[in-house]
């Protein structure tokens, strides 16, 4: 009989494993606060959750270093924790209060910390791929061994940024590590439906990048993948594509009623729920016991409910400040 996989144990330190589950921990319970705090109408305008994504995130941060670039999309409160981001001033910034990240200017899809090289956070799909080249360019320009990760969703391979961006950055050979979040559905749009090639790993091949697609519900292979990955751009290589297979158990956003999946759909991938998962492969290996997790989830759980109290009290954006950084705007 084969080896199920939850009985191998790769060569993982416990603490890192604990680290590991304990940061898409603090993900999925932020985001259900998130969700929460938007339906008592204290988060206005859109709100796309990362729920069921959390591996992926957490997974490929590590592959990267406090001097490498970040770029994420709309739905970047995974990315935004995982790079280290504190969930107090993620989640102020979502009640548009000055002590957010961004002032209380960007909201929930403006993420920013410059002092992290966490360049967004963008509302426009595909808006970060030629953005992480310039960053990417500037590195090698300047002979800096860095890399620059680019995260966006299958629907942004529809986009005409994304052929333009892995044409340049093959043509220039620039540090550039592409991470696609493939969660099946580009807003209400399955993947079939708007791809000829669902592959999307495989589109790599017409720009000669190396590429590469993992199990994005597995947060040590997506780790894995993504630190070759970055070794490999790091070493000089150009750029490179890494497709992560994963899915969001919730809808596209806050606003959307969800009506082009199926119930079944959503429960059977809910049985791959990455959190879980991997809590099970820890206590197979002996990593965590019940006290472990129950001592973990208190901890999560007092940090967000700090985040909130933290954004409760903050003070709003003063209305003198409302145009500040706005382009065309005379400074004051």
């Amino acid at each position: 009989m084969a080896t199920t996989t939850i009985s191998k144990r790769p060569q993982i330190e416990r603490e890192h494993a604990i680290f590991l589950l304990r940061e898409m921990l603090r993900i999925r319970r932020f985001e259900e606060k998130a969700a929460e705090m938007y339906s008592l109408g204290k988060i206005h305008g859109f709100l796309h959750l990362y729920i069921g994504e959390e591996a992926t995130g957490v997974g490929s941060m590590q592959a990267f270093t406090p001097e490498d670039a970040i770029v994420a999309t709309y739905r970047d409160h995974g990315h935004a924790i995982a790079r280290g981001m504190s969930p107090s001033v993620l989640m102020a910034e979502m009640f548009g209060k000055a002590t957010g990240c961004s002032h209380g200017h960007g909201g929930s899809m403006h993420f920013f910390d410059a002092r992290r090289r966490f360049y967004g956070g963008y509302a426009i799909v595909g808006a970060g791929l030629p953005i992480a080249l310039g960053l990417a360019l500037a590195d090698k320009l300047q002979n800096r061994r860095r890399v620059t990760a680019c995260y966006f969703g299958d629907g942004a391979v529809a986009e005409g940024e994304f052929h333009e961006s892995l044409n340049l950055a093959a043509l220039w050979k620039l540090p550039v590590l592409f991470l696609c979040e493939n969660n099946l559905y580009a807003m209400g749009t399955s993947l079939a439906r708007h791809q000829a090639q669902t592959d999307i790993s495989r589109k790599a091949d017409s720009y000669g990048l190396g590429s590469d697609a993992v199990d994005g519900m597995d947060v040590l292979a997506v780790e894995a993948a993504a630190k070759k990955a970055a070794d490999f751009v790091r070493s000089g290589n150009g750029p490179f594509l890494l497709e992560l297979r994963t899915y969001r158990f919730r809808a596209h956003s806050m606003s959307d009623p969800d009506l082009y999946r199926t119930k079944e759909e959503i429960e059977e991938w809910k049985k791959r729920d990455p959190i879980v998962l991997f809590e099970a492969r820890l206590r197979d290996w002996k990593f965590l016991t019940d006290s472990d997790l129950a001592r973990i989830e208190a901890e999560v759980a007092a940090e967000i409910e700090e985040s909130v109290r933290f954004a409760e009290a903050s003070p709003p954006e003063p209305v003198e400040d409302l145009l500040k950084d706005v382009e065309g705007q005379a400074a004051p």
